[in-house]
């Protein structure tokens, strides 16, 4: 069976986190030069490239494969050291999690902070969409996350989480102007719109819902949450917002709904490597206690 050896892998999560070969060094308190030795050790001995020296250095799915068997030792030590009262148990675990915008602006940080009170833990947020989130759960980056895929990554379980459903909304100045008649094709081809970045398809769904053909209207990108709502209530455009984020909105009148019938929901799941560890089985009940609670 083949062993590997600590110092390297401890090595490789250094440098796809630092990004390069000096950073990792510096990181480690060691030379460039035995980082890169230690790489290349690792290689050879798998018998595969493990990253690629790109800028940033990024794993490969070798890498990825080893960066999760990294983490989970870790994760493992720890809880080992918990059960016996040793020292190295002493501190906190540290979870590394991928999450959308929407769901850390609304419902997500009340339930990490409760999993935060009850048990030593310090979270790592890495933001993506939410269709993007599985991938960093595959490379190993994280050891959970909140994500619309529903099959599961290769060594994870999945669990539902429930819907977070979106309204179509803008400030009532921008509806007056825009949509006199409603969110009519006509209108929805030249109406601006805003977008949380070009990764984010919820208006763009909304849109093909409505029309059944792909429009190209002015587009706004603002990428961050609160940001995000706060352009929509100034009238740069309409877009999709969570219920639980546009709620005050729609009630002090800052905002409103174009389209009371017609809803985007998107289906969210929490997918988390099948590990037995009392810290992340704990986070996991945290958020799927806060997604239930929250979402449709």
């Amino acid at each position: 069976m083949m062993r590997f050896d600590r110092e390297q892998l401890e090595t490789l999560a250094a440098v796809v986190a630092a990004g390069t070969f000096d950073a990792a060094a510096e990181r480690l308190s060691i030379t460039p030069s035995a980082v890169s030795q230690r790489i290349k050790a690792l290689e050879q001995q798998l018998g595969r490239v493990v990253v690629v020296r790109s800028k940033p250095i990024r794993a490969t799915d070798a890498g990825a494969a080893l960066l999760r068997l990294v983490q989970q030792l870790a994760a493992l030590e720890h809880e080992a050291a918990s059960e016996l009262g040793v020292a190295e148990s002493e501190g906190s675990v540290s979870i590394p999690l991928a999450v959308n915008a929407d769901s850390m602006a609304t419902w997500l940080l009340p339930a990490l902070a409760e999993a935060a009170r009850r048990h030593p833990l310090v979270f790592e947020l890495h933001r993506d969409d939410q269709e993007y989130t599985a991938a960093l759960l595959a490379a190993g980056t994280v050891m959970a996350a909140v994500t619309s895929e529903s099959r599961p990554v290769a060594g994870c379980t999945v669990t539902p989480l429930g819907r977070m459903r979106y309204h179509a909304v803008a400030s009532p100045a921008f509806a007056a102007r825009w949509f006199p008649d409603g969110p009519t094709p006509t209108a929805l081809a030249d109406a601006p719109v805003v977008d949380f970045d070009r990764k984010d398809e919820l208006q763009s769904r909304y849109l093909r819902a409505v029309t059944r053909r792909v429009l190209a209207p002015p587009r706004h990108f603002v990428p961050a949450s609160a940001d995000f709502a706060v352009a929509i209530e100034l009238g740069l455009g309409w877009g999709m917002l969570p219920e639980a984020q546009s709620e005050r909105g729609r009630r002090s009148g800052s905002l409103v709904v174009l389209d009371p019938v017609r809803t985007v929901a998107v289906p969210l799941f929490w997918q988390q490597w099948n590990l037995r560890s009392t810290a992340l089985d704990a986070v996991a009940a945290a958020v799927v206690g806060g997604a239930r609670a929250a979402l449709v």
